[in-house]
């Protein structure tokens, strides 16, 4: 039931990664940028089983706004990005547009629209500063050492994703060309893919070559993948060494088993039973005991998985507008059913030859 309990956080991450994250994902495998990042595009969006394609642009930035100045983190895309990432499901205010009346357009994270006031419409325009990257400075000037570019806010989006929701603006991508001083330089290429994406991938590996990584939506969210794998597993670990110390109770209770049925086992051995056999009935009625226990527990446990999966049982305290979901995510899988089953088989035989121990004085 606990590592099913894994599985649906899991799970649900993976679905929260889906809303602003492409199926595929592109970058150098030496360096930031892919240098003719346009015309990799035109190839990639010739590959069977991809959608769209688009370059995208992820750079750090000073958002500067009439009421609060900010550091951020921008993504900078085409118009035409909508075809990749479904922006329109975590748009909650304002619309998607790259530019409006030739004034570059940005869509601005709900955490940077709460600490800045920005709005669409209202107080909807603020300006973009980098460092600049090419040509001389004047010390004299502090200005001359950075590009800016004025935006107006078109919309408020909110992933549910702390990493998006705290810093993140989508500004167009020629913007940030011109900002970085970029000509068809991108810092990776995002795809949409239809069908198998798996397969997909190893198309375009083969397409692209050596230089390049080509990046699933687990790929590029790896490190909370990896501590949610990590935390279940330790969660498991500790989980056996509760059963390790619940089996000494099988252990007493045979020990005194051994004990009561001493006459018992000299008859069976004055009827010309081996030391070995008797030995061996102990010794699988601890085993058996085990077995059945951890099996008869595996079945229940299975049973109510099954029922929060698909009833949703217990459900998360809260206000449920305010919540991302209202019960606790559930996923049974059948290889964690082998894992538990093995680990009980484990402590059963454990328990099964301490037993031989007590009978070993057998006459």
């Amino acid at each position: 039931m606990v590592l099913s309990v894994f599985n649906g956080f899991s799970r649900l991450s993976a679905e929260q990664l889906s809303k602003v994250d492409a199926d595929l994902k592109i970058t150098a495998a030496e360096g930031k940028t892919i240098a003719d990042a346009d015309s990799l595009v035109a190839l990639l969006a010739e590959i069977e089983g991809v959608r769209a394609a688009g370059a995208v642009i992820e750079e750090r930035a000073m958002l500067v706004g009439d009421h609060a100045r900010i550091p951020v983190e921008f993504k900078a895309v085409t118009a035409d990005y909508r075809g990749i990432v479904n922006l329109d499901e975590v748009m909650i205010d304002g619309v998607f547009l790259n530019s409006l009346d030739s004034t570059a357009c940005m869509q601005i994270s709900v955490g940077v629209a709460n600490r800045t006031g920005l709005r669409p419409g209202v107080n909807s325009t603020a300006a973009l500063y980098v460092p600049r990257r090419k040509g001389r400075i004047n010390p004299a000037n502090p200005a001359s050492s950075l590009r800016s570019e004025s935006m107006i806010v078109s919309g408020v989006v909110e992933a549910e994703r702390a990493e998006v929701d705290n810093d993140r603006i989508i500004i167009p991508l020629a913007s940030a060309r011109r900002l970085l001083d970029y000509e068809s330089e991108a810092t990776s290429i995002e795809l949409a893919t239809e069908g198998d994406a798996d397969k997909v991938a190893e198309e375009v590996k083969a397409r692209l070559g050596e230089g390049y990584n080509v990046l699933d939506r687990r790929m590029q969210q790896a490190d909370a993948f990896r501590m949610i794998a990590v935390e279940k597993w330790i969660t498991f670990m500790m989980l056996v060494f509760i059963l390790i110390i619940a089996s000494f109770n099988i252990v007493s209770t045979l020990s005194l088993l051994v004990v009561e049925k001493r006459h018992d086992m000299s008859v069976i051995r004055a009827m010309g039973a081996s030391r070995k056999s008797v030995r061996g009935i102990f010794a699988w009625q601890g085993f058996m005991i085990t077995l059945i226990g951890g099996a008869a527990g595996i079945v229940v446990g299975i049973g109510l998985s099954l029922l929060q999966q698909h009833f949703g049982l217990i459900r998360l305290a809260g206000d449920p507008d305010a919540l991302t979901i209202s019960v606790y995510p559930v996923a049974v899988e059948f290889s964690d059913i082998f894992v538990v089953l093995a680990a009980v088989a484990v402590i059963g035989a454990a328990c099964s030859q301490v037993t031989r121990i007590f009978t070993k004085n057998i006459r």
